[in-house]
């Protein structure tokens, strides 16, 4: 059966069956649709959580970007995961006590201000929106790419799919939705991994694999790797620093930070039904994380050699152009590999310089995608691969959808302009909200406004600079008032926004960074999408000092975080 054929198969067979349970497990109140009723079992919990995690951005760009910066990609690897014990650790428990539906409400109660949930719903659909664009373009290059079908058709496709079970279900049908979600996803990542790990060093585990030596040599892999990546020119894969150590420290410090501060991450935990199941899930959610995390560096290695032995053959002599294998042929189409013949001789040089490298673009984004066709592997292996990364894509789009229309139904409507409505109304609200959020995110995701790599950090940034430390201050400070947490979210989130502009032009338009992409111009040396930690700092340091100048909050306040933070009666989620 052709690849095409059976892509179309697979691919169908998962979205059949994301409806199927979008069906069964339609949401019929409020508490349904924002936390899924709050009964979902912490195991489950856990693995709908990993899925709603591991976005487009995990399963199709983490290994890619590994793969091209070494040892300096082992940011994402240790911002990301250790994200998760930041969350399950210092926030997860106490805001699942405190048993509301959104981050924005726990945020506008603690802070007992209208104008600071205001400002959080504000911070969450920036991070949130900033996020999904990237979702939805990753919808539309994995259709376009496995489906053989317009980036704009594969687009409108996930939107319709994305629409169907999201609307319908709310946060109970995307919850059951993201459990198999993260079935197809893990299998879809780790069968390929196996199978190349097997090819190149004869271990099934692509965990030790890495670690291995090559089948039939007594050579290491990552010996071989640095050995064939420092011959063409390219820095030495093990070693290879991002940037600076500096700024190796604020990316992981602003990717961890900003995986606690993620609204669309710490909804799931009050999904369960008492505080301990909320660190329970987030710890399960760790364990289903690190099987792909544990696994990506390896696909990253074995993906960057398996490509450089196909272009540069161990023998010595250059591909010939013409007699390029299909993988490449197919890749060309979309743009992502391109080749230039600088010299006319019809051989594909390869290195690291820029003026005789004829390998004018490979993007890393197509390194996890192409990896089962670079290796050879059967046509329902790559099949596989298109499903996982449409279930990764399509799992957190839906988390961060829901988001975005809860904070504007439940804490704008709701919570500030209409309280008077009832449950229906609100369900209706939501749903309209949700509708119009993924029709917005298919706008932007038609027309990005020139989003580059690392817009998913960027996220994170944004999240880590805003969010994380309101949260944290309203559960572990009695001293921060509202106009701490007010000044401290505007502060953190504008000069996050500002250095990110001034660097990448204004939403990412290159031609309006009016101080250029340059490093020289970096406070610190720490690249845009890093300087969230720095945002964070300014965000804590301007609570701490405005709350000193103001009046102290109420004594039920201070109550509240104390009774918040010990472990004693504990409520379920509140029915409004």
């Amino acid at each position: 059966m052709d690849l095409r054929t059976l892509t179309y198969i697979v691919v169908g067979l998962t979205f059949a069956l994301y409806m199927g349970i979008a069906v069964w497990a339609r949401a019929g109140s409020t508490k349904e649709f924002y936390v899924a009723g709050g009964g979902i079992n912490p195991v489950a919990n856990g693995m709908a959580t990993a899925a709603d995690w591991m976005s487009a951005a995990s399963f199709i760009s983490m290994a890619g970007m590994i793969a091209f910066m070494g040892y300096g990609g082992s940011v994402f690897l240790m911002g990301w995961t250790g994200g998760f014990v930041v969350l399950a650790m210092l926030l997860a428990p106490y805001l699942r006590k405190y048993g509301k539906f959104t981050v924005p409400e726990f945020i506008g109660d603690r802070f007992y201000s209208r104008t600071a949930r205001i400002v959080a719903v504000i911070c969450l659909i920036i991070c949130s929106v900033t996020y999904v664009i990237g979702q939805m373009k990753g919808i539309g290059v994995a259709f376009s790419r496995f489906l053989e079908v317009s980036y704009e058709l594969g687009l409108l496709i996930g939107m319709c799919i994305v629409f169907f079970y999201a609307v319908l279900g709310g946060m109970k049908g995307i919850t059951y939705t993201q459990i198999a979600q993260y079935c197809v996803l893990i299998l879809a990542y780790t069968i390929p991994a196996i199978f190349i790990s097997l090819n190149l060093t004869g271990n099934p585990l692509p965990q030790l694999g890495l670690g291995s030596t090559l089948s039939g040599t007594d050579v290491y892999l990552l010996d071989r790797l640095d050995q064939v990546v420092t011959e063409l020119g390219f820095a030495e894969y093990t070693t290879q620093v991002r940037l600076s150590t500096t700024n190796m420290f604020a990316y992981t410090l602003s990717l961890m930070i900003g995986t606690a501060g993620l609204p669309h991450v710490i909804i799931r935990f009050f999904t369960v039904p008492k505080v301990k199941d909320a660190r329970s899930s987030a710890g399960w959610a760790l364990v289903f994380i690190a099987i792909l995390y544990t696994t990506a560096p390896a696909v990253a290695g074995m993906a960057r050699l398996n490509l450089i032995n196909t272009i540069e053959p161990a023998s010595g002599q250059n591909l010939e152009y013409e007699s390029r294998p299909q993988w490449f042929k197919n890749w060309e189409k979309t743009g992502l590999l391109q080749f230039e013949d600088k010299n006319g001789d019809g051989l594909v040089q390869y290195n690291a310089n820029p003026e005789t490298n004829e390998m004018v673009k490979v993007d890393n984004d197509i390194m996890v995608l192409a990896n089962p066709e670079i290796a050879r592997l059967p046509n329902w292996v790559i099949a596989l691969v298109a499903a996982g990364g449409l279930a990764a894509a399509l799992s957190t789009a839906a988390g961060l959808l829901l988001a975005i229309s809860s904070a504007i139904s439940h804490d704008l409507l709701k919570g500030v302009f209409t309280p008077q409505i009832n449950e229906k109304q609100e369900l209706l609200a939501s749903r309209i909200a949700m509708a119009l959020a993924i029709i917005g995110a298919g706008y932007l995701g038609y027309n990005p406004p020139d989003f580059a790599a690392g817009t998913v950090a960027l996220a994170f940034g944004l999240a880590a600079s805003s969010i994380f430390p309101a949260l944290m201050m309203g559960i572990f400070s009695k001293t921060i008032n509202k106009e701490g947490a007010i000044a401290g979210m505007i502060a953190g989130i504008t000069v996050t926004l500002l250095y990110v502009f001034q660097h990448k032009g204004i939403m990412f338009v290159a031609d309006t960074a009016f101080l250029g992409d340059m490093s020289a111009n970096w406070f610190l040396g720490i690249e845009p999408n890093a300087f969230g930690a720095v945002g964070a700092v300014v965000n804590f340091a301007v609570a701490f000092a405005v709350s000193r100048v103001t009046k102290a909050p109420p004594q039920e306040v201070q109550e509240l975080v104390e009774h918040i933070r010990v472990p004693t009666g504990v409520v379920e989620a509140h029915d409004h």
